[in-house]
């Protein structure tokens, strides 16, 4: 008989396939007490109408009013199952009694559906929830699920306590859920994960390069028959290059839970290895641009002031002080760069501090007047612009002003002697705009689309070859609501790197446009503006919310007043 090549092939790759057959561990033992399981229901606001069935486990050895460690498992009804392949609970029955993974209970949750009025088909959201990029799948776990399972159990807070798990697209919104929000969830166990661009997670392998670290501990596995062991692959390429604690395992088998449910005692044991433990951030991986860079060692974000109704403007004195508006409250506050914080100016009309001069002076906008105005060391106001209604502004080394105006879609600029004129008109929503340490050209933030705009500046003080150059990454739409980038503002290295506040982080872009890094936002609501201070100029201050907040880094900041050249970037 002669094979043609695809069945010899197929004879080579069913003659060295592996047999699979779940141990002990996946099988009632004598002595071994058995957990009690209860099955409820749900139906969600965060996915509105969609309802589902999940189920609570509960080991013998759990004990009220002792917190326990929590193991959430997707599409729940398949794990749960002690007749089906994986036998979850009986894996976690034998091995919680060995003391191999510690005392947990186990939350297995099914995707949801939307029933239709009378006969119809029920809209089914398992994609929806387990294969899109963002908040909102995580969300519903923690603001919905995992609230209404505390009120029978006592839940360790502490997300070095909880794990998550599924298997295909539940491998992807395991990961998701812990990517987006490593404040609740720092263990993942990946079955048979498709990160293939079903809603957009074909980008983790990038994303994992760009981000700051996170402290996440990730096992995958996937088999050679199965058309998504690649992406696998590159995911885990891109957290070793990174430094992250991960285990790629790659069977033979295809797009099934055959291999996964012979593993699954040893997947749960790598993952809750050295409990207690805690799991840190990765700080040595050897091509990632923001641990080897960016990141100060060790420091991260810290709050400088809270308590604020909003923190909006920030600018940046020669002494490396920074001043923040609270525009509802009518007031100006010095941040020192010792740490310390004092009110500034009061009755300021919602004035936003945006740049300081060359002369000292505080340059800020006032929206609610349409007016550009600027404040001397003792506080005194002067009016430098009417009729604009802008968001920020730029000041040039020779006193010109450039400024936004996202209403009407415009960049201003002003002279030194007060003479106004547009100089741009077209971007969505121009936010920030900030000039190149050489202030040879404009950049400006859109907070519509995900491109920074760059502008040639001219000596008479006219913008050309206006391009949108840099490149942002955008947050998906589920969970922000929008599509837009929410870039707002942009602080400036002295090498001419951008640091960018935007939904996704503080984005960093190099001067061609790319963007390399992604800093992690300090909390998780959308930052506003961004600026170098400190007496070194290397403490990038962010504003976030009702919050300041601060973190050393390795860069040293531009100032609007000195005028650098930068060295040649790497193209």
């Amino acid at each position: 008989m002669t094979m043609t090549r695809p069945a010899l092939a197929l004879f080579a790759a069913l003659a060295f396939a592996e047999e699979y057959t779940p141990g002990p561990d996946s099988r009632r033992q004598p002595g071994v007490p058995k957990g009690t399981v209860t099955k409820h229901e749900w139906t969600s606001k965060i996915f509105p109408g969609s309802a589902r069935d999940y189920w609570i486990y509960a080991p013998a050895q759990y004990r009220k009013g002792k917190p326990a460690a929590t193991m959430v498992f997707l599409d729940g009804g398949g794990f749960v199952n002690e007749a089906g392949a994986f036998k979850a609970t009986v894996v976690m029955d034998n091995l919680i009694h060995k003391g191999e993974i510690p005392v947990m209970i186990g939350v297995f949750i099914n995707p949801g559906a939307v029933a239709a009025d009378g006969a119809g088909q029920a809209r089914f959201t398992r994609s929806y929830e387990y294969d899109t990029i963002g908040p909102r799948f995580p969300d519903f776990l923690v603001k919905e699920i995992l609230p209404e399972v505390a009120k029978s159990y006592d839940l360790s807070p502490d997300p070095n306590d909880r794990g998550i798990s599924g298997s295909s697209s539940g491998g992807n919104g395991s990961f998701n859920a812990a990517w987006q929000r490593p404040d609740a969830f720092r263990r993942v166990l990946s079955f048979i994960g498709g990160f293939t661009n079903l809603r957009g997670d074909h980008t983790y392998p990038s994303l994992v390069r760009k981000m700051e670290t996170k402290p996440l501990r990730v096992y995958l596995q996937d088999g050679t028959g199965d058309v998504n062991v690649h992406s696998n692959q590159e995911l885990a390429l891109a957290m070793r290059d990174t430094g992250y604690d991960y285990r790629l395992v790659i069977g033979t088998e295809a797009h099934n839970s055959k291999h996964g449910a012979a593993i699954l005692p040893e997947a749960l044991r790598w993952i809750w290895r050295e409990h207690p433990k805690p799991i840190e951030k990765p700080m040595n991986g050897g091509r990632h641009f923001v641990t080897n860079n960016i990141a100060e060692p060790g420091k991260g974000w810290e709050v400088v002031s809270e308590g604020h109704a909003s923190v909006e403007g920030l600018a940046a004195d020669a002494a490396g002080n920074v001043y923040f508006g609270d525009p509802s409250a009518h007031r100006i506050h010095k941040a020192g760069a010792d740490g310390r914080v004092s009110v500034f100016a009061e009755k300021t009309d919602g004035a936003r501090p945006a740049a300081f001069d060359k002369s000292g002076r505080l340059h800020a906008v006032q929206p609610a007047r349409h007016r550009l105005v600027a404040y001397d060391a003792a506080g005194k106001l002067s009016v430098t612009a009417t009729g604009i209604d802008a968001r920020d502004l730029a000041v040039t080394a020779g006193g010109a002003i450039y400024a936004t105006d996202p209403a009407a879609h415009r960049l201003w600029w002003i002279g030194p002697g007060g003479a106004k004129r547009v100089v741009f008109e077209g971007i969505d929503s121009p936010v920030t705009p900030r000039l190149t340490p050489d202030h040879s050209f404009l950049t400006v933030t859109d907070s519509v689309e995900r491109w920074v705009w760059n502008f040639q500046v001219r000596a008479d003080g006219s913008l050309s070859n206006g391009v949108p150059f840099h490149r942002l990454e955008n947050p998906d739409a589920v969970g922000s609501g929008t599509l837009r980038s929410g870039a707002a503002g942009i602080a400036m290295d002295i090498d001419g790197f951008l640091y960018v506040a935007s939904k996704v982080g503080i984005q960093i872009s190099d001067p061609p446009g790319r963007s390399p890094g992604i800093l992690n936002n300090p909390d998780r609501v959308d930052p506003r503006d961004v600026v170098f201070g400190g007496a070194d100029r290397q403490t990038l201050y962010v504003s976030s919310g009702g919050k300041l907040y601060r973190r050393a880094i390795r860069k040293r900041g531009a100032t609007p007043w000195e005028v650098l050249t930068p060295p040649k970037p790497r193209l």
